[in-house]
């Protein structure tokens, strides 16, 4: 008996303080905490006047995001930040269902190769695919060239430099992300559901809309989360196709740093796209987490 009690206790290992888990995540936290850390750190602390570089000047206080929510111009800026954001997210999506529909539907063989093409935009410099548009859509460029030599207008349209474009260029480079995001759940669809509900008397458009579009729910907001927080903060297409007709918070910052130099502001500014994206974030786990309950 005496032998039996001594068997676990000689068969105990010593008792690690780090676990073999934590070593191995170690240096990537460690690379976390410096590149991404500790420059939200000092953007947190220059936000509200506290400068964490020694020797500098600095007294703790929320004048800059009194400023932000109080002046009307930055009030205003929020919220064409937002409608850019809703905008371009719904027209991604309008876009993009179809497109994800058809390649998982109807694409066949031809999937492979469309998947190619949707995937290859994104293997493009995002400055380069906006500089495509200034070249289609210029006063002389492509698209007012074809339309005067057709005789469908006497002089060049003034496509570029406008809301319009601006719109244009960002659903052309988010729209590959909606896609992506809705194919892998409506591949997981079961197709005989949408066949039983054809058998029992429901047309093709009301067993859409009543079998498969509820089924890919997750897919729709996955992608609308994506596309609304990189949307969010990109100001590429508003500087470069927009010519100053839409601004944006991103674009403000960009010029806050570059131009004014105002660091508090800027900061203060990044901060809040920083909430927002967190707020989608906890709001997609959330969503898809009452999803999955409701399917137990």
């Amino acid at each position: 008996m005496s032998t039996l009690a001594t068997l676990p206790q000689a068969s105990r290992r010593p008792r690690r303080w780090l676990s073999p888990y934590a070593m191995l995540c170690a240096p990537a936290l460690v690379v976390l905490a410096i590149f991404f850390g500790m420059p939200l750190y000092e953007n947190a602390l220059r936000s509200v006047g506290i400068s964490a570089i020694q020797g500098t000047h600095s007294a703790f206080t929320f004048a800059y995001y009194h400023k932000l929510f109080t002046d009307p111009y930055y009030v205003g800026i929020m919220i064409e930040t937002l409608k850019v954001s809703v905008l371009t997210t719904f027209w991604c999506l309008v876009i993009g269902y179809p497109v994800a529909w058809f390649m998982v539907r109807r694409a066949g063989r031809f999937a492979g190769p469309l998947m190619f093409v949707l995937i290859m935009p994104l293997l493009t410099s995002i400055i380069m695919r906006t500089f495509g548009w200034n070249v289609l859509l210029a006063r002389h460029g492509l698209v007012n060239d074809a339309l005067l030599a057709l005789g469908m207008i006497e002089q060049p349209l003034r496509i570029t430099q406008s809301p319009v474009i601006v719109y244009v260029g960002n659903v052309h480079v988010m729209v590959s992300f909606m896609v992506l995001s809705i194919i892998p759940v409506l591949r997981s669809v079961d197709q005989r559901l949408e066949e039983s509900a054809r058998v029992l008397g429901a047309g093709a458009l009301r067993a859409f809309v009543l079998v498969t579009l509820p089924l890919s729910v997750e897919g729709i907001i996955t992608g609308c989360l994506i596309v609304f927080m990189i949307v969010n903060g990109s100001f590429i297409s508003a500087l470069l196709l927009g010519g100053g007709s839409i601004v944006t918070l991103p674009l403000l910052i960009f010029q806050q740093f570059s131009q004014s130099q105002d660091m508090g502001l800027a900061s203060a500014m990044g901060n809040l796209l920083l909430i927002v994206v967190l707020i989608c974030l906890y709001a997609q786990g959330r969503l898809i987490g009452r999803r999955k309950e409701a399917r137990r």
